[in-house]
């Protein structure tokens, strides 16, 4: 079966990482940037080792965010970043194996990963099967 893993972050820490607030306030630095990559780059490619692998990606800043309402047969459209929201999609992680508790060990995984303590506060994963078809929703 296949899971998602979602990663979230926050705009804070999408700003720190790209130097975008005064040097005094930022969590993270070019080394806990340098290791979390590394940390990650593992991951994955222990993933494609174990054949677990499907695809992982990194998503862009919330301000490159476009969102599409429904609405009276024509989409209205508002454009990123979002004032009221605290966390946004940073990235994910698709894995293909054997069950919910398998993917759970992957997931667990995350919690290692090196990031400064405000940003592991902040940052958070979700794991979600996939579905595969319509009788994978039904009871």
């Amino acid at each position: 079966m296949k899971y998602m893993l979602m990663l979230y972050a926050s705009q804070r820490d999408y700003d720190e990482m790209a130097g975008k607030v005064p040097e005094g306030e930022a969590v993270w630095s070019a080394e806990d940037l340098a290791a979390m990559h590394a940390y990650m780059e593992k991951f994955n490619q222990d993933l494609v080792e174990s054949g677990e692998f499907v695809d992982a990606q990194g998503l862009d800043e919330p301000v490159h965010t476009r969102r599409f309402h429904g609405g009276d047969g024509e989409p209205a459209v508002t454009d990123g970043p979002y004032p009221e929201t605290a966390e946004v999609l940073a990235g994910y992680t698709v894995i293909e194996c054997d069950g919910f508790d398998r993917a759970s060990e992957i997931a667990a995984r995350l919690a290692r990963c090196p990031v400064p303590e405000a940003a592991r506060a902040r940052a958070y994963a979700d794991l979600r099967p996939i579905v595969d078809g319509r009788a994978d929703l039904e009871p």
